[in-house]
């Protein structure tokens, strides 16, 4: 019988990648604490889910190897990350008007 195989065709990140990526993620945890001191009116808001979105994006393409998927996979994660941003987008529209 043969052995079963646990190869993996993956290239491995390095040491040195994934840690500039989680000093990115410090860097932009300082940012988020430093826009939350500064008083933007509505923009505080936008400001905080863009820096969150940049956040979660390094997680997911480093961490998660999201960047390593399939064009199909990638396809769907766009879908639903275009799809939760206009929902967001339309609820803070929604809560603007009233």
């Amino acid at each position: 019988m043969s052995e079963p195989t646990t190869e993996s065709h993956e290239p491995i990140p390095s040491f040195r990648g994934l840690s500039a990526v989680w000093l990115a993620l410090l860097g932009a945890t300082a940012l988020t604490v430093w826009a939350s001191t500064v008083d933007l009116g509505r923009a505080n808001a936008w400001i905080a889910l863009a820096i969150a979105s940049g956040k979660s994006s390094l997680v997911l393409a480093f961490f998660m190897r999201l960047r390593h998927e399939s064009r199909t996979i990638l396809l769907m994660f766009v879908a639903a990350v275009v799809t939760l941003a206009l929902f967001i987008g339309l609820t803070f529209v929604d809560v603007s008007f009233r």
